[in-house]
């Protein structure tokens, strides 16, 4: 089936969510497609304990404030429950189960692909996050198969993993918090680098002294539009890099009874082995080693050598009406958070309805 509509947004996401919601207060024709079957799904889906370390007054979207204490911690299905919210309040457009397999050009169109259904549009704003495919090195095949072993995308609650030890390779904040939430019943050793944390855990003193200014520096100072913004992207993003953890995590990590390695490098007769030479004798490895970007599916040649689009705070200068929203510094540090994607999508909001290309005087809207 063939359809027409001025934008198409990609990804039912918070970023997509508040593009629709630019999108709608300035009059502009738009559907949100979500491969999902709810909206929000996608937290559903992450580990059950995990909790946000900003409190919920700075997770929100541009309209609707967060309703609870202002210093809460939002747990993943809060974080849902509030995306669904959002959607039923302002009626945003959104199409659920609607999987995009490919983004092309007809003409002066663009044309999204999504199963039997074809959509010419005028603009795309892909929402989707680069971030959807488990980086996991390659020495991960020649584990022994008795060893458990997962993405922490697939992690979601201590009763998927097997008696006997656990390593947990990567130390961001998905390794810490997934390594925390398994050393109750488990010998755990936490493998990687050390990159750093915040300066202050959550908790009601850091939410009144330290999380203000780090908010400020996140959403105002951090931005590619001076050097020092610039100076952090490419740190973290050129190689690719996790970011620093919540503050107080190391601490906590520490105290806990996991120990904390070096860095896994390969394998020795089935098992994992550190940069030391150390072999571990674990039942079960959890990868909290990242994703890769994966823009295949959108056929134009508008990516740099890492696999990231190159965009200006969303906007695709060599392909007009293509958008992105909801990428790590894509203006600020902030951009890829909850907190930070209103303010990118006022941005790519108006920047599509002061280009309104001429209707075709068959178009026909649906």
């Amino acid at each position: 089936m063939s359809q027409t509509v001025n934008t198409i947004v990609i990804g039912g996401g918070q970023a997509g969510l508040a593009t629709g919601y630019q999108l709608k207060r300035l009059g502009v024709d738009h559907v949100i497609l979500d491969e999902n079957e709810d909206v929000g799904a996608a937290w559903r889906k992450r580990w059950d304990s995990l909790r946000l370390f900003t409190p919920g007054r700075y997770s929100v979207l541009p309209g609707m404030p967060f309703q609870g204490p202002p210093h809460s911690l939002l747990g993943k299905d809060d974080i849902a429950d509030y995306l669904q919210h959002y959607a039923d309040r302002f009626d945003l457009p959104v199409r659920t189960g609607v999987k995009v397999d490919q983004v092309t050009a007809d003409g002066d169109r663009l044309v999204v692909e999504a199963g039997d259904d074809r959509i010419l549009a005028d603009n795309v704003v892909v929402a989707t996050g680069a971030f959807h495919n488990p980086r996991v090195p390659d020495f991960a095949d020649t584990l022994d198969p008795s060893i458990i072993q997962m993405h922490s995308s697939d992690y979601r609650r201590p009763s998927q993993i097997q008696e006997g030890p656990v390593l947990v390779v990567g130390a961001g904040q998905s390794g810490a918090e997934i390594a925390l939430d398994l050393i109750r019943d488990h010998e755990v050793w936490l493998s990687g680098e050390d990159r750093g944390e915040q300066p202050a855990g959550p908790g009601p003193v850091a939410d009144r002294i330290v999380e203000p200014i780090m908010v400020f520096a996140a959403t105002k100072v951090i931005n590619v539009a001076n050097p020092i913004g610039r100076k952090v992207r490419d740190h973290f993003l050129y190689p690719p890099r996790g970011i620093p953890r919540a503050g107080g995590t190391r601490k906590t990590i520490l105290e806990s009874g996991i120990e904390w390695v070096g860095r896994t490098t390969g394998t020795k007769e089935g098992h994992p082995e550190l940069e030391d030479g150390r072999v571990l004798e674990v039942d079960n490895v959890i990868w909290c080693t990242g994703f890769v970007p994966d823009y295949s599916w959108i056929d134009f040649p508008i990516f740099d050598g890492f696999g990231y689009p190159i965009h200006e705070r969303g906007v695709v200068a060599s392909q007009p009406g293509l958008y992105f929203m909801g990428l790590l510094f894509q203006r600020t540090l902030s951009s890829a958070l909850i907190m930070g994607v209103g303010k990118d999508a006022a941005y790519v909001a108006e920047h599509i309805r002061h280009r309104q290309p001429a209707r075709h005087p068959s178009d026909v809207v649906h």
